[in-house]
């Protein structure tokens, strides 16, 4: 008996009941096998995914609670869901249209400041009241994310994405601009339940060689929103007097905007699962294994802000995004000031640095897939980014459009690629803490930096023009890559995929050994 069950294991590739480990009276009280050297030390008992015991269990420190809400026997099957694309997608659609909310107004700020009657200022807040209202709400979001789960936040974010979307088309009156304000804000709240969910989607769905590509899918979607947003709006609303026409062009957007949000709002419903049914890494089947119950939220803040690396990441990533956050609101100010009635290619300049941006956050993603070089492809990506704001700060009143573009995208391709590059960053930085919580504090970082930079550029503009506005987001871009190069690549994901073998020469040598180790057992027994 002894000499088959190790056996049959390794063939099932099913954990053995523990209940018939305990029954087997071979098993259990024969003095051979407690002492017998070669079953102690064989490897495949210890480490093996398909033994009986936990994968996590020699990782696992002691006081630590078992998983509650996971089967075991699903824990010690590492295996990706086919439905794992899907769900990353949908993600990455309405991400996309929540942040085409975002940018709608600023990128034809002008024609709304005329349709409203109102300052640029009141403009640039409906851009800056998403910043605003994240800050105070991602905390209590971040908790509901762990106590209620992927799919609750998703079908909150995009039901609130697409009931903000609707409430816009009752704004369409020059005098009703605060319907316009509220419908913004339900839209501001939603982007709460999406900013932070990318690297968690990633870390859920995705085995360990495809968790970056697919962050940056997921950060990917809101990247292209802010796109269409800088493209659309200046060609649905063109730049007329007549408010009457204005209104009929702004309907025309609103009514789009709302049916999209509805329509990914059913996806969502039919799409969206809480998780697969097998962990797709070792690392996220020792999380589940990890993961207590009544683990304290505050206290994996706590922790958090106790990890130096993290803190001096959240600090150079607030720095990037809330320059990127200012750029974008203002991009048609500063175009528009130097090329006035270029609105069309104010929003086509926009579309540009987006779009570089998008393909530098998918190929960044594939190469850390591939390299796993986080701290060095994080450093570069600053540096790069520092240089193209420079060269576009100083480009830009040279009256050439065209150059305007190329230095733009150069710019954008590493700016916004390096979105992402954060998420990933943290996660690792920060495992195995909640991926909710950590991205959630680079994001409140990045709002506070945007709501900064965004009024004092935008001030510093009006007074003195764009170059100067241009050098002070290259002071601090320059301070965030310096603080850059002090962050330790102390790689703790990596670490925990690596602690069990998965190399398919080690199974087998593993399962040759765990072959020979029962018939030198039973060799002792007769």
């Amino acid at each position: 008996m002894v000499n088959e069950g190790p056996n049959k294991e390794e063939r099932d590739d099913t954990p053995a009941p523990e209940s018939a480990l305990q029954a087997d009276p071979s098993v259990s009280v024969h003095p051979s096998v407690s002492v017998h050297p070669s079953v102690s030390i064989n490897p495949s008992v210890s480490v093996h995914p398909s033994s009986s015991a936990h994968p996590s269990a020699l990782a696992q420190p002691s006081g630590l609670a078992h998983p509650s809400s996971s089967d075991p026997e699903d824990l010690s099957v590492i295996k990706v869901s086919r439905r794992r694309w899907a769900v990353v997608l949908v993600f990455s659609c309405y991400s996309m249209c929540n942040a085409f909310q975002w940018i709608q107004y600023g990128s034809i700020n002008n024609i709304f400041m005329h349709f409203y009657g109102v300052s640029a200022f009141a403009i640039d807040w409906l851009s800056m009241c998403y910043m605003l209202t994240y800050i105070p709400l991602l905390l209590p979001v971040a908790w509901l994310l762990e106590k209620f789960g992927l799919r609750t936040i998703a079908l909150t974010g995009s039901a609130l994405n697409c009931l903000g979307a609707w409430v816009k088309l009752g704004s369409l009156k020059p005098h009703l601009f605060p319907v316009t304000v509220v419908g913004q804000l339900i839209c501001s709240v939603a982007q709460v339940f999406i900013l932070g969910m990318p690297s968690r989607i990633a870390s859920v769905w995705f085995g360990a060689n495809e968790v970056s590509t697919a962050c940056s899918v997921a950060v990917f979607g809101n990247q292209l929103g802010i796109a269409i947003g800088f493209l659309v709006p200046p060609v649905l609303v063109p730049n007329i007097e007549d408010r009457d026409k204005l209104a009929y062009h702004i309907s025309i957007m609103f009514y789009i905007i709302g049916g999209v949000a509805t329509l990914l709002l059913i996806l969502v419903i039919i799409v969206f699962k809480e998780k697969p049914k097998y962990p797709p890494s070792r690392a996220q089947s020792l999380s589940y294994a990890l993961t207590s119950p009544d683990a304290s939220y505050l206290g994996s803040i706590a922790r958090l802000f106790k990890n130096l690396n993290f803190v001096l990441l959240v600090i150079t990533y607030g720095l990037n995004a809330g320059a990127f956050y200012a750029l974008s609101t203002l991009l048609n100010r500063m175009v528009i000031w130097h090329y006035p009635g270029e609105e069309v290619n104010a929003g086509r300049i926009g579309l540009t640095i987006v779009i570089a941006g998008m393909l530098g956050a998918v190929i960044s993603g594939i190469w850390l897939d591939r390299s796993k070089t986080y701290k060095e492809t994080t450093l570069v990506v600053y540096i790069m980014t520092l240089v193209g704001m420079v060269v576009y700060t100083f480009t830009l009143n040279l009256g050439h459009l065209w150059v305007v573009f190329i230095t733009a995208g150069t710019m954008g391709f590493f700016m916004t690629g390096y979105l992402p590059l954060g998420f990933e960053f943290a996660v690792e930085l920060t495992y195995p803490e909640s991926e909710g919580i950590s991205s959630g504090l680079l994001n409140i970082s990045a709002q506070v930096f945007g709501i900064i930079f965004t009024i004092s550029q935008g001030q510093i503009i009006d007074n003195y023009g764009t170059k100067p506005g241009n050098i002070f987001l290259c002071v601090f871009l320059t301070l965030g890559a310096a603080l850059t190069a002090f962050i330790k690549a102390d790689l703790r994901r990596q670490k925990a995929n690596k602690e069990t073998p998965e190399n398919k020469l080690q199974e087998e040598e593993e399962e040759s050994n765990t072959s020979k180790v029962p018939t030198a057992v039973s060799e002792d027994h007769l």
